[in-house]
């Protein structure tokens, strides 16, 4: 059996690996380094004729399947066992890039694997394939030959091998330059037949029943290697002489950058600098303790989801999976296939969203889907507008949460009005341990008197972005709209927002980013503070909600919160309603349950609320 020093002295200790007239470029299997890699091996060799890791017996279907590149295609068959194999055929693939080349230039291509039924899956580890970036093709192969030295033991595999040599040697004797393409855990097995006369190995010629389909969108979200993302960079770089070679950390910046103006743009909600950093940071030591030095989408995921939230993740997810090239009439079946079908390492991530739940393999993540449009903008073709209505869990948590601003505001005014004097002859509320100290030279105990606080909060306003316009007078959240409680338990609101019906994300059902909102409770006695005329001297949208909350509040005090101060114009009207202003800043508040409360869903009539879950 040949050790790592004898392949060497075979094949010489200068790249490229080469056997008489047979260039050797041995790949990990669909990685875009290995197919820009053949890329430029093919045009230094400048080759006769090509030859793959592939048996002849699928050689039609898969020809046809390369053919049809962009789109993608499917290879299967059924195996003695009665279990289907399928081979998806994808641009980043080695083996495909040299199929492609050679039929662009009218080569002879030849498919010189054995076809075995039954073959194990194979899990030989392998190095990052990113590392060819900067050590280069010759000592990446190098370090797995110090790794694995010697051939493969299962059987199978000797006899792939000895099959691909015959073949090699057989094209190597028409005295043509061959390039050969095949898997890099067969390359140690392969160097040794090929230096040993070898007879043809008994096996099967031709297979029945191999078929070639579509593959439908959706599935190619799910199963394709690499990630769609960058397998649709490299495919536009191949077709581009003018566009420079997809680099995989660089596409992954490319990525973040998207799906940070994506988030922005529906939601609302820039990702700040810091939570792009904490994101760099966690999946690059995600990915190192995995033992890669770049993340798959599985990684990417996480470390979005955990940096900033899902919604951010679920937008990196939609552009990451996204491969363009699709289309509705194939010309040939289609097939749609799922993680399982190909026996991919799958986990599970979930997203608190109107898309329920993703499952991970090594670089790809299916995902749970919902109803979709017919046709894109149909749902937002169908949302009228003339009777619409909230989606009332989301009511429920709002109302709690203005609940909770008033029993806080309440508290911390409670706990401002205290007086610490010394002790005479009463403890009062207690002894104040903190003056007590500060006063201990003098030898006097202080105590403390807490003053009952009087009155009740009614009105509560929360202002997330004052949206003054800009120099052109556009504004970010332009609808104004007041609604009416539904029942006695539900307050009166006025707010502004984005407007309904911009981003529809189900049939009859908008998504919404409030710019800032009132509540006022009992309900039913409201009227639209947009058109009352008595809030007219307001001179911004912040100003308007804290005016009417303080003239539809019952009780005395106003619970205000945004990031600024209310105003003096504000506070002198409070003044002369016999009101008082509780401020609290917006930025004592978490941000998660802040982004939870801001954003909200219209629905276009009552009866969207029957399925209106299904999509929120």
């Amino acid at each position: 059996m040949m050790l790592l020093p004898d392949i060497l002295t075979i094949m010489g200790t200068q790249e490229p690996f080469e056997w008489k007239n047979v260039r050797l470029i041995p790949i990990l299997h669909n990685r875009v380094e290995f197919a820009l890699e053949v890329r430029h091996q093919f045009a230094s060799f400048r080759p006769e004729i090509v030859a793959i890791e592939y048996p002849p017996s699928i050689r039609e279907k898969l020809l046809e399947g390369i053919k049809r590149l962009p789109l993608l295609s499917v290879v299967y068959y059924e195996e003695d066992d009665h279990i289907f194999v399928y081979l998806p055929i994808e641009p980043t693939d080695g083996q495909i890039e040299a199929v492609r080349l050679a039929l662009s230039r009218d080569l002879p291509v030849h498919f010189i694997d054995r076809d075995t039924d039954g073959y194990p899956i194979d899990r030989t580890p392998m190095p990052d394939p990113y590392s060819i970036k900067r050590i280069g093709y010759w000592r990446y192969c190098q370090s797995f030959l110090n790794a694995h030295p010697t051939p493969l033991h299962n059987t199978q595999d000797r006899l792939r091998e000895r099959t691909m040599a015959y073949h090699l040697q057989q094209l190597n004797s028409e005295g043509k330059r061959v390039l050969f393409v095949g898997g890099l855990a067969h390359f140690p097995g392969l160097v040794t037949y090929l230096d040993e006369p070898q007879a043809q190995v008994i096996g099967r010629k031709s297979r029945d029943g191999v078929m070639l389909a579509h593959l439908h969108g959706e599935s190619s979200r799910e199963i394709m290697t690499e990630i769609p993302f960058l397998a649709a960079l490299y495919e536009r770089f191949r077709n581009d002489p003018h566009m420079p070679e997809p680099d995989r950390l660089e596409a992954i910046d490319g990525l973040i950058e998207r799906a940070r103006k994506n988030h922005l743009k529906k939601h609302k909600d820039e990702v700040s600098l810091s939570q792009l950093r904490v994101f760099n940071k966690f999946v690059t030591n995600y990915a190192l303790l995995s033992g890669f030095l770049t993340p798959d989408l599985y990684q990417l995921l996480v470390a979005a989801r955990g940096s900033v939230d899902d919604n951010f993740a679920y937008e990196v997810w939609d552009l990451a999976t996204e491969y363009p090239w699709q289309t509705d009439s194939p010309g040939l079946p289609v097939l749609r296939l799922k993680g399982e079908d190909l026996f991919l390492d799958q986990k599970r991530i979930r997203f608190h969203r109107h898309f329920r739940m993703l499952r991970k393999r090594l670089v790809s993540v299916p995902i749970k889907r919902r109803q979709k449009e017919r046709f894109p903008g149909e749902w937002k073709r169908d949302f009228k507008r003339h009777t619409i209505c909230s989606h009332q869990p989301e009511d429920i948590v709002v109302e709690g949460f203005g609940d909770y601003l008033k029993r806080r505001a309440l508290k911390e005014k409670s706990e401002d009005n205290t007086r610490v004097v010394p002790f005479v002859s009463s403890m009062m509320d207690g002894i104040d341990i903190r003056e007590t100290l500060r006063n201990w030279k003098e030898g006097t105990v202080y105590v403390r008197e807490n003053i009952p606080f009087r009155g009740k909060a009614g009105s509560v306003v929360i202002v997330f972005d004052p949206d003054h316009p800009d120099a052109a007078g556009k504004e970010g959240f332009p609808w104004r709209v007041t609604w009416l409680g539904e029942h006695n338990q539900e307050s009166d609101m006025a707010f502004y927002s984005t407007p309904a019906g911009e981003e529809v994300v189900g049939p009859g059902i908008s998504r919404c980013q409030y710019g800032g909102f009132m509540l006022t409770f009992p309900p039913l006695r409201v009227y639209d503070i947009w058109k009352d005329r008595f809030f007219d001297i307001a001179r911004n949208k912040p100003e308007r909600l804290l005016l009417a909350a303080i003239d539809y509040s019952l009780e005395r005090h106003v619970v205000y919160v945004a990031s600024m101060p209310p105003s003096s114009l504000c506070r002198s009207f409070a003044s002369r309603m016999r009101k008082k202003i509780i401020y609290l800043p917006i930025g004592i508040f978490s941000p998660i349950t802040l982004k939870k409360i801001r954003q909200f869903h219209v629905l276009d009539g009552h009866p969207v609320r029957r399925y209106a879950a299904r999509y929120i």
